[in-house]
């Protein structure tokens, strides 16, 4: 495994709509294993590949535990995915990026998603997601058609910079609204 460099804005593979992977093999778990360390030492809750600069449909994910609900961490690869059913439900709520370092916004999601995609192998896979989890699987969604988070602020006055500390030195309730 090998630590990736994230891009940042106004690099142009971030608004890229990345391309469909078609060969499963050694490869592509290798681009995955990458990722995940690299999301896990910048540190982050999600990663899309074009985010190491890799135009393919390709996210991994960290969902960290939950000790109030009793929930454990849980990690996931996707694939090709896609969304296939979102609720009418939406919440606004805070979001970073690993590539907008520094910044964070309000962005309204929908509440659950219906993902499926393929696993490292090809397997088709399927999630039923709510919240939290739903949340990171949309931002990085977007990211593989090339959107942003700052795209989809309704509002750019809810855009901020936070304070350098949290910048260079998040906690994980920073981190945990880094995707």
């Amino acid at each position: 495994m090998a630590i990736r460099e994230i891009v940042t804005i106004g690099h142009p593979t971030l608004r890229q709509k990345a391309h469909k992977v078609t060969k499963f093999g050694p490869e592509l778990k290798k681009l995955i294993d990458d990722m995940f360390e690299t999301m896990r030492v910048a540190p982050g809750v999600g990663l899309a590949a074009p985010q190491v600069n890799v135009s393919e449909r390709v996210i991994v994910i960290d969902l960290p535990a939950d000790e109030e609900e009793g929930t454990p961490a849980e990690s996931y690869a996707f694939v090709n995915p896609e969304i296939i059913k979102a609720s009418r439900d939406k919440e606004e709520g805070p979001e970073g990026c690993l590539s907008i370092p520094g910044y964070q916004g309000d962005v309204e999601r929908h509440t659950e998603v219906v993902v499926r995609g393929q696993d490292a192998y090809g397997k088709p896979q399927r999630i039923r997601a709510r919240d939290y989890l739903a949340r990171i699987l949309q931002h990085e969604i977007d990211h593989l058609d090339g959107i942003l988070f700052i795209d989809r602020v309704s509002d750019p006055s809810k855009i901020h910079k936070l304070p350098e500390e949290e910048a260079a030195h998040p906690s994980l309730e920073t981190a945990e609204a880094m995707a």
